[in-house]
C-alpha cells in the first residue's frame, strides 16, 4: 500500500511494487498556447509582460519585484518618442530600492577614466622596465 509523508517542504511517497504493475491512468492535458505560465519567452502572445520568463532572473519577484515591474512594465509600453524616457521615475525608484540589497542587486563598479589612465601607466611602466632589463 502506496503512503506519503512530509518532510519540511518536501512531499516523499512510497509506493510498492503491486502499485507500479498497474498501468498509469494519468491524462495528459494539451497545452494552452494562451496560458501566461508557459515559457513563451518576454512577451506573451498577446502583447502582455511574462513576468516568469526566466530571462528576468528573478528580477520580478525579488525585494525590489514591485518597482521593478513598474519600471520595466512603463518602459514596454512606452510611446514616447524616445521610448521610456517617460519611466525615469520609476527607474529611479528601482535602482534605489536595488541600492538598499548590495547582497542581492550588487553594482558593477564604473572605472573611472583616472583609474584606467593609471592602470595603462603602471603597466607601461613594467613593459618598459622588463625590455631595459632583457636587452
Amino acid at each position: 500500500m502506496a503512503y506519503c509523508r512530509q518532510e519540511g517542504k518536501d512531499r516523499i511517497i512510497f509506493v510498492t511494487k503491486e502499485d507500479h504493475e498497474t498501468p498509469s491512468n494519468a491524462e495528459l492535458v494539451a497545452d494552452d498556447p494562451n496560458d501566461p505560465y508557459e515559457e513563451h519567452g518576454l512577451i506573451l502572445p498577446n502583447g502582455d509582460i511574462n513576468w516568469n520568463c526566466p530571462c528576468l532572473g528573478g528580477m520580478a519577484s525579488g525585494p525590489c519585484g514591485e518597482q521593478f515591474k513598474a519600471a520595466f512594465s512603463c518602459f514596454h509600453y512606452s510611446t514616447e518618442d524616445v521610448k521610456g524616457s517617460d519611466c525615469v521615475d520609476q527607474f529611479r525608484a528601482m535602482q534605489e530600492c536595488m541600492q538598499k540589497y548590495p547582497d542581492l542587486y550588487p553594482q558593477e563598479e564604473e572605472e573611472k577614466p583616472a583609474d584606467r589612465l593609471e592602470e595603462t601607466a603602471v603597466s607601461e611602466a613594467a613593459t618598459t622596465k622588463e625590455e631595459e632589463g632583457s636587452s
